[in-house]
């Protein structure tokens, strides 16, 4: 069994979106946990609605491209989740595979570590909150010391969400 994070987020319906999200996943592989949900402005694009952001935890069997195509991408379709060219498009849900164990890949489909670890504070911070000692495969860098400096402006924790969301799955998982 591999352990793996998934990076979470939605501007579209984004309570919704990411409690189906999780629930979905809850009931494809192994939860293990969910970070804190945080509020954060959209990027690139200040005029859209923001995006609600998390990271969970999973334990899987799946190969990091089958976990990517056979399980992310299906959710993200029940979901109604479009693709476009827009990169910054707002959506449903997306669904990202951001680690993957202590696996370090880049096949031009998938690149793990997922780089934007670095620069993105909604993927890093909620990721160190899960597993602070991560050591980055391939960087040799723990996820706490990089989410450290990371700025939380833009990021507001939505704790009365996160906390439902939790029991809800916690309900649901038993």
């Amino acid at each position: 069994m591999a352990r793996a994070f998934i990076g979470i987020g939605s501007n579209i319906e984004p309570a919704k979106n990411v409690r189906a999200a999780i629930h979905s996943l809850a009931r494809q592989t192994r939860l293990i946990g969910v970070s804190t949900v945080y509020c954060t402005d959209a990027l690139e694009r200040l005029e859209q609605p923001p995006y609600f952001n998390c990271v969970a935890e999973i334990e899987t069997e799946l190969s990091p491209v089958q976990v990517k195509h056979a399980m992310l991408r299906p959710i993200e379709n029940e979901l109604w989740r479009i693709r476009t060219q827009d990169k910054y498009a707002p959506r449903t849900i997306d669904l990202d595979l951001i680690v993957y164990g202590e696996l370090a890949m880049d096949d031009g489909d998938l690149r793990l570590p997922d780089p934007d670890i670095f620069e993105r504070p909604f993927l890093a911070i909620p990721l160190s909150e899960l597993a602070p000692d991560l050591v980055l495969a391939g960087y040799g860098l723990r996820i706490g010391d990089i989410a450290a400096k990371l700025s939380l402006d833009g990021m507001r924790p939505l704790r009365d969400y996160s906390w439902l969301l939790k029991e809800d799955v916690s309900r649901r998982v038993k």
